[in-house]
């Protein structure tokens, strides 16, 4: 969710999703996650063997994927045998590694990046930005907002400021934080009819996120979010929820219209060769229920 301002499009960090290799991402443990990566003027190989850990793959299991020999894997990975630009590639594929990581494993390999990073205001970007706003405006009257990478606001609807009432001014100052405005006490999170179970969704969400890029600053919010207080599940039950809990995770917002209650789903660009476009999301919010659905329309500005 986002403060009130302006609904333009601004710059943004990325927000990423690696399309592959999710069943064995899912398996990652929390301390792979904390593991660090290697730095800038680090060989190729270190960092080749830092993500093949990280995705917790063998060599073999690496070699078969990317129809090399183990041996070859090996010597690459100690620095014995130096990569070609499209062994870089292939190895990044199979081991699903973020756009702007793969640029990181190509500079250590000795080749130039590939992958652009580019501000949505950039000219280049016009395409790209107006889908953005095409899919909020369109979105309305119910709310809809864009993050990039670390959650970060980038731009939303008409409708989400309407739902931010009472949030602490800090907490609406930029650069705004989407989760940490969700889940802070003087956020959204008193508002919030079943803060335990969207708390719980929110954080697996992130976590899920932690582990397929490795990125520290993900693991450091995970972190500040899951210290948050949270009141004892029990007190939620007069908040309902019906059948719709046991299909997806609803949003269940306490607002002067009365209590509404969202489903929502997540928006990525499909063929993205840009680190921006990949690193981007598009949050869409749709009622419920009826009177969500209705008392949303009432709110919508005329």
């Amino acid at each position: 969710m986002i403060p009130p301002g302006p609904s333009t499009v601004d710059d943004l960090a990325g927000h990423g999703r690696a399309a592959a290799g999710r069943a064995r991402i899912r398996r990652m443990t929390t301390a792979h996650a904390h593991a660090g990566r290697p730095g800038a003027r680090d060989p190729f190989g270190l960092h080749l063997r830092h993500w093949r850990q990280h995705r917790r793959m063998s060599q073999l299991d690496l070699a078969q994927e990317a129809e090399i020999s183990t041996r070859h894997l090996s010597y690459v990975e100690t620095g014995r045998a130096a990569p070609s630009r499209e062994m870089v590639l292939r190895l990044a594929e199979r081991l699903a590694v973020p756009l702007r990581e793969r640029n990181a494993l190509l500079v250590a390999a000795g080749y130039a990046p590939m992958y652009r990073q580019r501000s949505l205001d950039d000219p280049s970007m016009a395409a790209a930005r107006e889908a953005v706003q095409l899919v909020l405006k369109g979105h309305e009257p119910y709310p809809a907002l864009a993050v990039d990478r670390h959650w970060q606001l980038v731009a939303h609807n008409a409708l989400v400021p309407l739902l931010m009432a009472g949030a602490a001014p800090q907490l609406l100052e930029g650069p705004i934080n989407v989760l940490r405005l969700s889940l802070h006490p003087e956020g959204l999170a008193p508002r919030i009819a079943n803060l335990a179970q969207w708390r719980s969704h929110l954080l697996e969400r992130l976590q899920q996120q932690v582990a397929a890029t490795g990125d520290a600053q993900l693991q450091a919010l995970h972190d500040e979010l899951a210290a948050y207080p949270v009141a004892d599940p029990g007190t939620e039950a007069a908040a309902g929820g019906g059948e719709l809990s046991s299909v997806v995770v609803p949003f269940r917002l306490r607002t002067d219209a009365g209590l509404l209650s969202f489903i929502s789903t997540t928006t990525i660009f499909g063929t993205p060769v840009d680190v921006t476009l990949q690193e981007l999301a598009v949050e869409s919010f749709f009622p419920a229920d009826a009177p969500t659905a209705q008392a949303l329309r009432s709110l919508a500005p005329k």
